[in-house]
């Protein structure tokens, strides 16, 4: 069975997948203070000392906001990000927008020194993971420099792409091979926590999802609405066939946590009711 949990950290985001096999995934490492949620304190508790493969979205404050504590106590093995600019060339950018925090400093020092991927030999139980990004200089902002990944476990896909904006999913869409993985998309995670800015009519083109998750928190921003109702075809809620949830938001829902049986649907439970 596949476990993806998508945890409320508020406007930010952090998810966490575990495999058939107890192997895991953890994209971003965002926490919430009013929520007082914490990755660096949720995994210890839970017996988890060691990370197989991490991915940061998005070299963003509200994704690596506890990346240095997690380090203190956890093992990263694999790390995936976008690769396409080096050290230097991040950091630059990042100071654009003001002092780096420590999360940031942390990122920025597994950019620089992690091999990708570490040759670590994991089995992963079937769970596949897929990146892609677009390249630096085409953008030079690290939205559109987002790393879009696809968790795949037993025929359900799930996508993850960050807080990639319309520009850089039109350029991604030229990729054969992401609209390909697109198609078989079935959960589908809202870019840039459902602002309109993360939104690209055209990605709906490839992708018909039954449902998409929005990691956001009360709605502070004119762009942050939800645009993708349209697009999903709604899955079955609380077990009632004539009911059906088509997006699903931290804001309202709480923690989400996925299951994937083989053979079987997926389901989603939520933390609030």
């Amino acid at each position: 069975m596949l476990t993806f949990t998508l945890f409320d950290v508020g406007h930010g985001f952090c998810a966490y997948a575990v495999g058939p096999n107890g192997t895991n995934t953890l994209f971003d490492c965002g926490y919430d203070d009013e929520i007082h949620f914490c990755p660096s304190q949720y995994f210890p508790a839970i017996g988890v000392r060691t990370i197989n493969r991490m991915v940061v979205s998005n070299f963003d404050g509200d994704h690596v906001s506890d990346l240095h504590n997690l380090r203190r106590v956890v093992n990263i093995e694999t790390f995936f990000r976008n690769r396409s600019l080096s050290h230097d060339q991040l950091r630059t950018l990042k100071l654009q927008t003001g002092p780096l925090s420590t999360g940031m400093q942390t990122a920025l020092d597994m950019h620089a020194n992690w091999i990708y991927p570490a040759p670590v030999p994991t089995d992963y139980a079937g769970v596949e993971l897929l990146t892609f990004y677009n390249n630096y200089p085409t953008f030079t902002d690290t939205n559109n420099l987002s790393a879009v990944s696809f968790l795949k476990y037993g025929g359900t896909s799930i996508v993850l792409p960050g807080d990639m904006e319309t520009a850089g999913w039109k350029q991604l869409l030229t990729n054969e091979a992401l609209r390909r993985e697109l198609a078989g998309a079935d959960v589908f995670v809202a870019s840039h926590h459902g602002r309109t800015t993360g939104y690209c009519e055209e990605v709906f083109n490839y992708c018909a999802p039954a449902v998409v998750l929005i990691s956001d928190k009360e709605i502070v921003h004119d762009t942050q609405e939800n645009v993708y109702t349209k697009h999903a075809r709604g899955i079955t809620w609380n077990g009632d066939q004539q009911q059906k949830r088509y997006v699903l938001t931290t804001r309202s829902d709480g923690h989400m946590v996925l299951t994937k049986r083989p053979g079987q649907g997926f389901h989603i439970q939520v933390s609030k009711s």
